[in-house]
């Protein structure tokens, strides 16, 4: 096999495993842009395309750049059995109280959040666009990382109670069946976060205090699969693996009911506030000069933005992430 082939499938096997997945990080990605105030919008639509293109960089670093994974997660359990109240929000004392040894095999989503954060910043107050969308673009993955519960727990992909998979199952897969019946409209308008620390921090509590959930419907819903029939086998390069089936998928999403389009939600209106926030942050710069902003552009986003108030962004074929695959 072709070694760019070979490393596609090796990337399409890591996304999906590792990630909201394609849909979802695009799609959140997609519905911050329509947030944000119209000098600000102006300038990220005319990126979006780039934007939603390049959600998913981070999770493809994974597969070249080793210092990469533990940037996406944080085992909250492992550092303490009352993390979120005892880990310190300051990265140096991070280090300094468990070691960068520690963090590194735990993971430090909350804190690489705010590093990005900062390059962002520094991005804005130099106007450079193409700083600014890329470091945009990886604050917005991280962001919507820490919304994910099973981001949070050792047992991170349901391996340590027979439940293996299930990471893939509720990011990746429950959300690309069920999109057609999510709620993508919010009438959250961006504003500015104080405290950014105390944000990100409660946003991982919010998905960790998610977990009983995620497991308990799991084992609910198996019980309607004896057996291993809650799998099916599907092959990825010539390797064979069990993932959950679509038919397992659809009860597991029935039985969760709207949390993970409220995860999906919550991810896209932190996204947004961020974005502003640091632009906020850096001065509110005029960015008038690093777009051009076509009668073209503005008819597509008015478009867009009616599609999004009536919730028919996939129906109207405006939704990037189903335009892509």
């Amino acid at each position: 096999m072709p070694a760019a082939i070979l490393l596609s499938c090796s990337l399409i096997i890591i996304v999906s495993l590792c990630s909201w997945g394609f849909y979802a990080h695009e799609t959140a990605t997609q519905l911050a842009v329509y947030q944000l105030p119209k000098n600000l919008q102006e300038f990220f639509f005319s990126n979006i395309d780039s934007l939603t293109a390049h959600s998913i960089r981070p999770d493809k670093r994974r597969y070249t750049d080793k210092a990469e994974n533990p940037k996406h997660f944080i085992d909250l359990e492992a550092y303490s059995n009352n993390a979120f109240d005892e880990m310190p929000r300051n990265w140096q004392q991070a280090i300094k109280k468990y070691s960068l040894d520690t963090l590194r095999k735990y993971g430090f989503l909350t804190y690489q959040v705010l590093i990005e954060y900062d390059s962002l910043v520094i991005a804005f107050k130099q106007k450079n666009a193409e700083r600014i969308i890329f470091y945009a673009d990886d604050l917005a993955h991280y962001i919507e990382d820490a919304n994910v519960p099973l981001h949070t727990a050792i047992n991170y992909d349901g391996q340590l109670t027979n439940q293996k998979g299930l990471h893939a199952l509720w990011e990746s897969t429950v959300p690309e069946l069920e999109l057609s019946t999510y709620n993508l409209h919010t009438n959250h308008k961006a504003k500015y976060i104080t405290e950014k620390s105390a944000a990100i921090w409660n946003a991982v509590k919010q998905a960790h205090d998610l977990l009983p959930e995620v497991f308990a419907k799991e084992k609910e819903v198996a019980k309607n699969f004896p057996g291993n029939s809650k799998y099916v086998e599907r092959k990825y390069h010539s390797r064979k693996t069990n993932v959950y089936s679509n038919k397992f998928a659809k009860q597991y999403a029935a039985a969760l009911g709207a949390s993970i389009n409220n995860q999906l939600i919550h991810s896209a209106n932190m996204v947004s506030d961020f974005w502003y926030s640091a632009w906020v942050d850096a001065g509110k710069p005029n960015l008038k000069n690093l777009y051009h902003f076509s009668r073209k552009n503005k008819k597509k986003l008015c478009r867009e933005l009616k599609s999004d108030k009536r919730n028919r962004l996939l129906q109207d074929s405006l939704l990037m992430a189903k335009k892509e695959y």
